[in-house]
């Protein structure tokens, strides 16, 4: 999983986009090459499963997410650090040092979890 002591690396860092607007930036977390019962998947398998993940970690927010008031009455769905769940392919996937990231919009976030470990796509 990402924290942001692993994206302190100066380069990945620089190399990140802004997010603008109403877009958030969300790291994809590393997959398992190895089941929970210890079977090795093959690489092509843990690139899918990458690719359709429903869980990421909040790096940044843009300036205008969530402030329409009107849309998000409650406020915001989900801040900086937080772990979230959203749509299967969502967003724009791009990756930066071997590591996929995703630009999505403010309102394709619909869980906040607290611990991502354990969940998996049905």
């Amino acid at each position: 999983m990402y924290t942001d002591k692993q994206l302190d690396d100066d380069e990945l860092a620089a190399k990140l986009p802004e997010p603008v607007g109403y877009h958030i930036l969300i790291a994809i977390p590393d997959m398992s090459s190895k089941t929970d019962g210890g079977v090795y998947m093959p690489d092509a398998l843990v690139k899918a499963e990458e690719t359709a993940t429903i869980i990421g970690y909040v790096i940044a927010l843009g300036n205008e997410a969530y402030k329409d008031v009107n849309k998000f009455p409650s406020g915001a769905y989900c801040a900086k650090g937080d772990f979230i769940m959203f749509r299967s392919y969502s967003g724009t996937r791009f990756k930066v040092g071997g590591k996929e990231f995703r630009l999505i919009n403010d309102d394709s976030v619909e869980a906040r979890v607290a611990d991502p470990r354990g969940y998996s796509r049905v």
